[in-house]
């Protein structure tokens, strides 16, 4: 039980961009992909502007694709290391943070219902939403 009490919001994002950034490098997501990548050593993966307007057989979809998914990985984390910090530090997250991340990941998950964002992020933003509320009003009533 103390290590599942050590476990903070920040910690299940960082897990979570974890996850994302390996699935987005494996075989089955992006990994043909960020082969193409490599052999251009990760510079200039995509022809930048000049692929607009996003059009079919003018954009590298996959690429973008690709790119974001990983990205947004990436991105994640810090966001964990700052929840974490936070969690640790005054053990209460703002909760205007905790709605918008809720927003967020409710959004994602009409827009790509079938995916992570539904299976692993929405129930760990409505965990993170109700245990913040809770512990809120836990120290409310005490009078801290």
């Amino acid at each position: 039980m103390k290590i599942v009490k050590r476990i903070t919001n920040g910690i299940l994002l960082i897990v979570i961009g974890i996850i994302h950034t390996r699935f987005a490098l494996s075989a089955e997501a992006f990994g043909k992909q960020f082969h193409e990548f490599s052999k251009s050593d990760f510079f200039r993966i995509c022809g930048g502007l000049d692929e607009l307007p996003m059009v079919v057989g003018h954009t590298n979809v996959e690429a973008f694709a690709a790119f974001w998914f990983f990205y947004f990985g990436i991105l994640i984390i810090p966001l964990g290391l700052l929840v974490h910090s936070i969690e640790k530090n005054s053990r209460i997250l703002p909760h205007a943070f905790t709605i918008s991340y809720l927003i967020v990941v409710v959004i994602g998950c009409y827009m790509i219902p079938n995916s992570g964002v539904t299976f692993l992020m929405l129930p760990h933003a409505i965990y993170m939403l109700v245990s913040n509320y809770l512990k809120a009003a836990r120290l409310k009533k005490s009078g801290l």
